[in-house]
């Protein structure tokens, strides 16, 4: 026997165990990761022409602020810390060029337009206190300014209309605290146990009754988390219209359904007994019912979506194309998201697609509550936008994208993951056939759309602000409502104005209406408005003349003027109503995008209202103007607090003009009403709170252009469906079998947020 084969025998009998253990081990191992395709290339003079939209980068805003601070010859001071009579720079954001110019260079090779800003500046400390729009420019070095209030209003415009800087909330509160509320000491500490620290204030507006008040209702609730949901029943109107802080007053309080002159009169009507009390359970700081906290513990994980072979979208700078679409985009600081230079296939289809204003108007029986009309741009759409959170906003392996930003403060702000672009599975067919007479097959396309969404948190509301692409031509704004409801203190007959939700929180009746700016561009930049419905005719029946038929039939109208095109609120409106290019499709129709409205919108304010010409763009569900430079926006942010004296009225837009072969813009209203309810509790559900509208091709296309999709799945009874050369879709275990790269997770959302 050789001496040598125990060892070899041993040699072998490792070498199995350990093949066999690799094996064994394998089966719980983890797939192989996914492998990215290359992507289809891409045009760079699309990336680099979409610049001409793009937001001011955090070098550009630092830029304008050193060219202000050496250029106007007054001292600016830091808007942070400013006073009411202090002059300082309230916002810097992108200025656009005039669409002509922008036309000349994306189509004609014209020149690009120079990039500029415009600055909004606060001047308190002068003999005429006002609010001045520059124009600064050229970036990013600039060398010149020039005053623009004068040419975009028509007027100067008054200090008093300016929108409250974030320093102005905190010098209101630490009056309310070191001066209003030094006059009632006995009855905050033994009503509230008043420490100094637990109760917090939400302000209203707009500022009081006439043009020139700057009087806020200042509700207080307890500091708790989800403090929205816990009034207190005391409100304070203070009067802080003064450039001098050392004037402002109390000019109110109401405390449980009881009003009384200042704090002092409160005081005394306590301490004499003659003020009937609702003792507040104090709740701890988590809120107790408002809490987020989940009431159950994490179980198995919820189903995540994933790109097995990369992401199919190209994100580059603002610049985004997805299969036959392509478009830039850009926040506002004032108005949030929008979209510029929409085009599918090549050919532009809008020019800007905007969010102009979102506004709620409460009711309540309280003062704060029934006083309360908040125009949100007056506060900052985007300035507000949240730091999106992987895996809950937006899918967990969404592209997301930073937003820069200077309000409020000569700091550049930078809020994280503000915007994400991800394609989503829609789980439901684009369109599909399945063939069972005579022929047999089955014929679909898989309903895969690009989204690009923001988030907006404005105090209690949170808006999910969405714009959806299709691979049929379409187009989709949708905004979903959630975050906290609005709330009052129940007393007396508060069951008037909402529902109960807590032992004494109502949650108050409010409308929503949010307004779009978009600016089609079907086959080119004239186009006119046209109106397809039907109606019923009597007719014979030819082969029985005895017998009657009911027959829909098509009516088509074109709308000539402004006036035909401006449909109120709770008004009729044609069923198809679309803009028309001066091209026609393949079987002789005017090609058309189609708009058509989800909404499901509460009463308008009444027209007679004394501020109603400042939300008049409310009024209508779709208006349809011409489209003109000195009209680039529905509403302004000076608007909320005059709306007695509105800087802008949109009513004014529509005065009759003719709308045929013109350069036409859509002004859509959705909107939606809510009464809070005890589901409401501790949050407002996404579920059944969307609205928004489409924008759809008519007759645009000689065909459906999604016929022409790589999705697309067809096989008849004669093939073998099985094979992946027939049916993409067999190969799916062997294509998706593979494991995606979740990136580690981070959250920066908590920083950044010293704003008011």
């Amino acid at each position: 026997m050789n001496p040598r084969l125990p060892y070899v025998l041993l040699f072998g009998a490792a070498v199995v165990i350990f093949i066999l253990s690799c094996m064994l081990l394998s089966r719980g191992r983890r797939s192989p990761g996914c492998e990215s395709q290359p992507r289809s290339a891409e045009k760079t003079g699309s990336r680099s022409q979409s610049l001409v939209f793009a937001d001011l980068t955090p070098e550009e805003l630092v830029q304008v602020v050193r060219y202000l601070q050496g250029s106007l010859g007054v001292p600016l001071v830091d808007a942070s810390r400013a006073k009411p009579s202090d002059n300082c720079i309230a916002s810097v954001d992108v200025q656009l060029p005039a669409k002509a110019e922008v036309l000349q260079f994306l189509d004609a090779g014209g020149a690009r337009p120079p990039r500029e800003a415009l600055a909004v500046l606060y001047f308190g400390n002068q003999a005429n206190p006002n609010v001045t729009e520059y124009v600064v420019g050229p970036l990013p070095q600039p060398t010149y300014h020039r005053d623009v209030t004068v040419q975009k209003y028509r007027r100067k415009v008054p200090y008093h209309r300016r929108p409250m800087l974030g320093s102005e909330y905190e010098q209101v509160g630490a009056f309310l605290k070191a001066v209003a509320f030094a006059a009632a000491p006995t009855f905050l500490q033994e009503v509230f146990d008043y420490d100094g620290t637990n109760v917090a204030f939400r302000s209203t507006a707009p500022h009081g009754f006439r043009s020139g008040d700057r009087k806020s209702w200042f509700v207080v609730f307890q500091n708790v988390s989800g403090f929205f949901l816990h009034p207190v029943g005391l409100e304070v109107l203070v009067d802080h219209g003064s450039l001098d802080m050392g004037q402002w007053a109390v000019s109110r309080v109401f405390y449980n359904g009881q009003y009384y002159r200042d704090m002092a009169q409160l005081e005394s009507a306590y301490v004499q007994g003659r003020i009937s009390v609702e003792k507040v359970r104090k709740v701890p700081p988590d809120g107790d019912f408002s809490s987020m906290r989940p009431r159950a513990p994490w179980a198995t994980a919820f189903p995540l979506q994933y790109e097995p072979q990369g992401p199919r979208y190209s994100l580059r700078k603002n610049h985004v194309a997805f299969q036959a679409w392509s478009f830039a985009f850009g926040m506002s600081v004032q108005t949030g998201l929008r979209l510029l230079d929409v085009r599918y296939k090549g050919e532009r289809v809008v020019y800007e697609l905007s969010v102009q204003e979102a506004l709620s108007v409460y009711g309540s029986n309280c003062p704060g509550g029934m006083s309360t009309r908040y125009m949100d741009g007056s506060f900052g759409i985007g300035r507000y936008s949240s730091p999106l959170l992987r895996g809950v906003d937006c899918p967990y392996l969404a592209s997301y994208v930073d937003v820069h930003y200077l309000a409020h403060s000569q700091e550049v702000r930078t809020i994280k993951n503000a915007l994400c672009v991800f394609e989503q599975n829609l789980g439901s067919p684009l369109r599909r056939h399945f063939s069972n007479l005579q022929a047999l097959y089955y014929g679909g396309l898989v309903n895969s759309a690009l989204v690009l969404r923001s988030i907006t948190s404005l105090g209690n509301h949170d808006y999910v602000w969405d714009f959806i692409f299709y691979q049929n031509g379409a187009i989709e704004a949708k905004v979903h409502a959630t975050g906290y409801p609005s709330s009052s203190f129940l007393h007396g007959d508060g069951l008037r104005y909402g529902n109960r939700v807590w032992e004494h929180t109502l949650g108050t009746i409010q409308t929503h209406s949010i307004n779009y700016k978009v600016d089609l561009d079907v086959g080119g930049v004239k186009n006119s408005l046209v109106a397809h419905d039907m109606a019923f005719e009597m007719a014979r029946a030819p082969w029985n003349p005895e017998q009657q038929i009911e027959r829909p039939r098509l009516t088509k109208r074109v709308l000539d003027t402004e006036d035909q095109a401006a449909f109120r609120l709770q008004s009729k409106i044609p069923r198809y109503i679309y803009f028309a290019a001066n091209s026609k499709n393949k079987w002789g129709h005017q090609r058309g995008y189609r708009i058509q409205i989800v909404s499901f919108a509460g009463d308008h304010v009444p027209e007679a209202s004394s501020m109603e010409r400042a939300i008049s763009w409310a009024r209508y569900k779709l208006a349809v103007t011409r489209r003109k430079e000195e009209e680039p926006t529905s509403t302004s942010i000076y608007n909320q607090n005059d709306p007695w004296t509105p800087t802008v009225a949109f009513a004014d837009f529509i005065d009759n003009e003719t709308i045929t072969n013109e350069d036409l813009v859509a002004w859509i209203t959705a909107g939606f009403l809510h009464i809070p309810h005890s589901e409401d509790i501790p949050n407002t559900a996404t579920v059944g709170n969307s609205v928004g509208f489409l924008l759809r091709p008519y007759n645009y296309y000689d065909l459906d252009p999604s016929i022409y999709s790589h999705d697309g799945v067809f096989f008849t009874s004669e093939q073998d469906f099985t094979a992946c050369e027939v049916n993409p879709i067999a190969c799916l275990p062997k294509t998706a079998s593979c494991s995606p790269n979740f990136p580690p997770f981070t959250y920066d959302g908590f920083k950044n947020m010293s704003r008011l």
